[in-house]
């Protein structure tokens, strides 16, 4: 009966958050709901709407059937899934920044071979701070936070290094000093903490 169902789902969801060391608050405030909600679901006193479903087994990587399932081949199910998933990812952001390289690739052959202009090697310069932009996008999405600051760090430095090398006529040096607040805030950044309701102590 439905009861069992939920009570299914419960015990699926519960592992699931603990494995990933999150707290009921935790889970709450990545898919935009309350704890009391997430409660609810792990006790099985109510069903996740179906969409909710998916965006968990999503978030952790297992096929819906492993949420719902109580007899499920639970260990393969999840390592096929998990390895699944994080492939993907990790292909579709690589053709993204691939994207980029590509274009500039195609400016530079055609500089050199159409316009006779080799100053376009600096367009291999500029495609490291936008790889860096997609990188970041795609990080937020579905990479890990201790990541966004390294990305964050590149994208700074070598934004300023393609700007100095874009004005280097000017010998525009003093402009990396730029990079020193920058990199103090984003250090400052990395040691912030994710905001916790006061019910964020494990169940």
């Amino acid at each position: 009966n439905m009861k069992e169902i939920n009570e299914i789902v419960g015990k699926n969801l519960t592992r699931l958050r603990l494995e990933k060391n999150w707290t009921q608050s935790d889970l709450a405030l990545k898919l935009n709901y309350s704890d009391k909600a997430v409660s609810k679901w792990e006790n099985g006193d109510a069903m996740p709407p179906i969409e909710t479903l998916i965006q968990l087994s999503d978030l952790y990587n297992v096929s819906l059937d492993y949420i719902v399932s109580e007899d499920f081949d639970q260990t393969h199910d999840k390592t096929y899934y998990s390895k699944e998933n994080q492939a993907n990812k990790l292909i579709i952001t690589l053709l993204a920044v691939s994207f980029i390289w590509l274009i500039a690739i195609i400016g530079y052959v055609y500089g050199v071979t159409l316009a006779n202009n080799y100053m376009l090697w600096k367009l291999f310069v500029g495609a490291v701070p936008v790889s860096c932009i997609v990188l970041f996008v795609f990080n937020g999405i579905w990479g890990k936070r201790k990541f966004t600051f390294i990305i964050a760090s590149v994208f700074v430095w070598t934004l300023i290094a393609t700007i100095y090398i874009l004005l280097l006529d000017d010998n525009p040096w003093l402009i990396f000093f730029i990079g020193i607040p920058l990199q103090i805030g984003i250090v400052l950044w990395s040691q912030l903490k994710v905001n916790k309701t006061k019910k964020g102590v494990k169940r």
